[in-house]
């Protein structure tokens, strides 16, 4: 059994978001479905309330194993897009997962980058949403808790501008068009999902588009293009596997094409938008592309 004291600056928050904040999804997801958090002694639900000095009991183990030491881009400094007193935004390179798991240790994750970098720093950016560890792209932190539970609300209420960049597999037929199909939310229950998108260009094989989406769900994207029979070039989880060896065959891309591109918020009374180029391993593809015809 691990224990947690909640400390005073973390209170006034659910449960389930500061654990968010500490551990990987799928483990905090884990931990309710199983029943394994107690808060205090007594079986906790992801919406209770935590205050200062709580006892937050984790009766499910985390076990993150030791790996291989990280890549020099992940030892690198941090590219960081903008900083001010209560806003941190990264153009998080693909590769960096953000937080720990089984294979992946603390160290080696932005997390850990976090920790490291603020750890003589009065407040610790709080992660305001996530990308996948295979996504490139833009990252929103707050230093604060006040300033973390205004972000949060507008991403849970689409206040938030998020562009992606995505190739997808095939030609899609419409310039643009939305996807509106529940996804697995909390305890695998279907919640509402929207992405929009506009095509870009289109090539013999593949479509480049913007996309956005409304809600924030986990693989959102991914999930969704799948579903919609034209998954995201070089997804490993939910694309097309034969396709995607011949892909990486042909121009050598080792992850997914997708880059979190454009983010704009408005923020204690100022209108933020900041952008992120495409990665050099997304752009030295689609110069391939092109080439081949």
């Amino acid at each position: 059994m691990r224990e947690i004291v909640v400390g005073p600056a973390q209170a006034a928050k659910k449960l389930e978001n500061f654990l968010k904040k500490e551990f990987p999804i799928g483990y905090v997801r884990k931990l309710f479905r199983k029943n394994g958090v107690r808060l205090n002694g007594r079986r906790a639900k992801p919406d209770d309330a935590i205050s200062a000095n709580d006892r937050i009991q984790l009766f499910i183990p985390f076990e993150a194993q030791k790996t291989q030491p990280a890549k020099p881009t992940q030892q690198a400094a941090m590219d960081i897009i903008y900083e001010d007193e209560t806003l941190l935004v990264i153009n998080k390179p693909a590769g960096l997962a953000v937080h720990e798991s089984k294979t992946v240790s603390r160290a080696n994750t932005l997390a850990g980058w976090v920790e490291r970098s603020y750890k003589d720093k009065e407040h610790r950016p709080l992660l305001a949403h996530r990308l996948d560890r295979d996504t490139s792209g833009l990252l929103l932190l707050a230093k604060n808790e006040k300033a973390l539970a205004e972000l949060e609300r507008q991403f849970e209420t689409g206040k938030i501008d998020k562009q992606y960049l995505c190739l997808v597999v095939g030609r899609l037929a419409d310039n643009e068009g939305k996807i509106e199909v529940a996804l697995p939310g909390r305890d695998g229950n279907p919640v509402r999902a929207l992405t929009r998108y506009k095509v870009i260009e289109r090539f013999s094989e593949t479509t480049l588009l913007r996309v956005n989406i409304e809600t924030g769900r986990l693989h959102q994207i991914r999930l969704h293009f799948a579903k919609l029979g034209h998954p995201v070039v070089m997804d490993d989880q939910h694309g097309d596997f034969a396709f995607n060896k011949r892909f990486r065959k042909d121009f050598g891309l080792k992850r997914q094409f997708l880059h979190a591109g454009k983010l704009a918020i408005n923020f204690d009374g100022k209108r933020h938008h900041w952008t992120a180029p495409l990665a050099e391993d997304l752009a030295q593809t689609l110069q391939l592309i092109e080439d081949h015809g």
